[in-house]
């Protein structure tokens, strides 16, 4: 149960502390240390197809192990020495994994500066949490892609790492941003990434197989007790969660259209080129900025409900010797 309360406590000082600048965070070591993996494995193996898709393959490998193996060692030498300070560092390493407060935060600057009807600012800042082309986006389109983020977020920044630290503890969770991460870097669908980053891409989507899904149950639940339109939630995410080239992304997406009646998605341009995509939702009503908040109510409360509902799981499962 150790990890569970490490887990517990990691929460709130990520509520209370987010992400401050001036603290170091493993997240931009692991970024690192998949930069230079990813130059050395290019050089072992060729630049035909599958060359790199050999190259990517080994890359993956040898971060998931090196990162999941070093978490496991510290938190052995500190048992070593003594249990609460294993409790502390384990702690600490939890409240690092997750990124509930930072993605507020991030997403409430979009929401200042387009309240400001600063467009270039909105630009500027949505620009730090969308992989899209900015340059030319409205008012409207900077808010939609920032309750987008969001909302794909809300997996990947909270429910994601809270359901793999509640079964392996921060060890689990620190493998789970390995393969995130690897995927932000090396996931993309272009000439350099298409091959190197071919299993990092699909080792991503098995790892947010179950957290998407798991994301937009507690978004749906959430819409309820929000005063939302929950049963709208629930329409949408069985109509539009398909929506989507990843077979994670548009589940908590359409929940979230779903439970605001706004419409999201639809085309957009990346790197100068203009990627076709569906749209998700009804377009009962224009996006207004308040949806950015409303977007983030959802996030915080999503990841209220999954954390109490994997203390109260791993509870009974302790009690009966499970």
């Amino acid at each position: 149960m150790t990890s569970l309360y490490a887990l517990m406590f990691g929460f709130i000082l990520d509520l209370i502390l987010g992400d401050p600048k001036w603290l170091p965070h493993p997240i931009r070591w692991i970024g690192w240390f998949i930069d230079k993996t990813e130059k050395l494995t290019r050089k072992i193996f060729s630049k035909s197809k599958k060359g790199q898709r050999r190259a990517g393959t080994l890359m993956a490998f040898i971060v998931i192990i090196t990162v999941t193996l070093i978490s496991v060692l510290i938190l052995y030498v500190a048992e070593y020495f003594n249990h609460t300070v294993r409790f502390c560092i384990e702690t600490i390493m939890c409240y690092q994994i997750l990124a509930v407060k930072s993605l507020k935060v991030e997403s409430m600057r979009v929401y200042r500066a387009v309240r400001k009807k600063n467009l270039i600012k909105a630009r500027h800042e949505v620009s730090k949490i969308v992989g899209r082309d900015t340059q030319e986006l409205t008012l409207e389109q900077v808010t939609k892609a920032a309750v987008e983020t969001v909302a794909e977020n809300t997996s990947d920044g909270a429910i994601a790492p809270i359901l793999f630290m509640a079964i392996g503890g921060a060890p689990l969770g620190f493998l789970y941003k390995a393969i995130n991460t690897m995927d932000s870097m090396v996931g993309y669908k272009n000439d350099k990434y298409i091959n190197f980053g071919r299993f990092a891409a699909k080792l991503d989507d098995l790892a947010n197989l179950i957290p998407s899904r798991v994301s937009a149950f507690f978004m749906i639940v959430s819409s309820y007790l929000l005063r939302y339109d929950y049963k709208k939630a629930y329409e949408i995410f069985l109509r539009d969660r398909t929506k989507h080239a990843s077979p994670n992304s548009a589940q908590t997406e359409s929940a979230i259209a779903g439970a605001l009646n706004i419409q999201l998605a639809g085309d957009a341009y990346y790197s100068g080129q203009l990627v076709e995509k569906p749209y998700i939702g009804d377009d009962i009503r224009p996006i207004v900025p308040d949806d950015i908040k409303k977007a983030n109510s959802l996030l915080y409360m999503s990841s209220f409900l999954c954390l109490v509902s994997c203390i109260l799981i791993k509870y009974i499962l302790f009690e009966m010797n499970v």
